[in-house]
């Protein structure tokens, strides 16, 4: 057992808190990673918001870090190896064995505070259980128990906080853009939402050297940013008429759109933003039904579809994502900002106020 500090939600409305908690030996198919970094998440905030039954919760799905201890049953992975921890899948369902992961049939359960099946605690603050497992890692840790299916090992020299948002957040805006809209160089493409996802999706755009990127998002740290990246334009939903504007620099519409916003109102501005035959990916979770025009849909030949953790196979995904960056063509390091753990609430203020594209917390 190994005594450490965690960030710890003990009530929705409150504060994260940083807590001194026990974490188990690793058992036979589990991996101790030593975490040097994680990503702050939407979905980390949706989660907590929504108010697990069991408090305290540790969260945290975006870990990076070393091997420290392997269960007798883990193969493939070895202490000593840098690592990046994403979500988890069985392996061995009908959706895994077609290569998506994401889709896992088991993915609910595996992810979701999957608990061990002795229901012992991996995790406790003070003698008391404590909520984690939280896609397989729960990595708001100074340690993390992962497994072989959610743990990437890394062979290249890369800062622990620039890999940790590929365990999710730059997984899914990249492979939105890149195993499922897949735009040529003539496409006009246009991201809603700038935050970590989008920003990733810009960058995968800028990597298949798309004709026109235009980018809706309503902080103007986030809009100078993008256009800095590459994006020929940058619209403020608050004061610019988006759908007109879109039409207008895209000479009619975009053939290719991300949404990220998990808003149903922008959905249908995506929708009705999208040019004939246009196709527009919907990543984020949100609520809600979109207002969208079925003639449009039917008349204009356009397609609206949903994707999950980049539709991508995390294990070869990252490392072809890592490949860019290091060739320079995937600046994910621009779109980081580091806060020591002790900060997680300054964090999310900066977040929150569209100062910062993706906090990584560092331990």
């Amino acid at each position: 057992m190994v005594t450490t500090t965690a960030v710890l939600s003990r009530d929705p409305a409150a504060p994260f808190t940083v807590e001194t908690v026990e974490i188990d030996d690793p058992r036979d198919d589990e991996i101790r990673v030593r975490i040097q970094a994680t990503g702050i998440c939407h979905t980390d905030l949706v989660t907590r918001a929504a108010g697990a039954t069991d408090h305290p919760v540790l969260l945290g799905h975006e870990g990076a870090g070393v091997v420290e201890a392997v269960g007798a049953a883990v193969t493939g992975v070895r202490p000593g190896d840098r690592v990046v921890l994403t979500f988890r899948h069985c392996g061995t369902c009908r959706n895994c064995r077609a290569g998506r992961p994401a889709y896992c049939v088991r993915a609910a359960k595996l992810n979701q505070f999957g608990a061990r099946a002795d229901r012992s605690a991996r995790v406790t603050v003070a003698g008391t259980p404590v909520r984690d497992g939280f896609f397989g890692q729960s990595s708001f840790a100074a340690y993390a128990l992962a497994t072989a299916d959610n743990t990437v090992v890394i062979d290249t020299e890369v800062d622990p906080a620039v890999l940790a948002p590929l365990g999710c957040g730059f997984l899914t805006g990249a492979g939105a853009v890149l195993n499922v809209l897949r735009p040529d160089r003539d496409a006009r493409v246009v991201v809603y939402g700038a935050g970590a996802v989008g920003m990733a999706g810009v960058l995968a755009a800028l990597v298949c050297e798309v004709d026109e990127l235009v980018v809706v998002e309503p902080s103007p740290v986030r809009r100078a940013l993008a256009l800095e990246l590459g994006a020929t334009a940058a619209l403020d939903p608050a004061a610019d008429d988006v759908v007109p504007a879109i039409r207008k620099l895209t000479d009619g519409g975009a053939s290719h759109a991300l949404d990220t916003t998990g808003s149903a109102r922008v959905l249908a501005t995506a929708a009705a933003g999208a040019a004939i035959g246009g196709t527009v990916v919907a990543v984020g979770l949100g609520t809600g039904v979109p207002d969208i025009d079925l003639r449009d849909i039917v008349l204009g030949g356009k397609a609206i579809r949903g994707c999950l953790e980049g539709d991508a196979v995390p294990a070869t995904f990252i490392p072809h994502l890592l490949d860019l960056h290091a060739a320079g063509r995937f600046p994910i390091d621009r779109l980081v900002t580091t806060y020591p753990h002790t900060d997680i609430n300054a964090a999310l203020a900066d977040q929150r106020a569209g100062m910062v594209v993706k906090p990584v917390l560092t331990w």
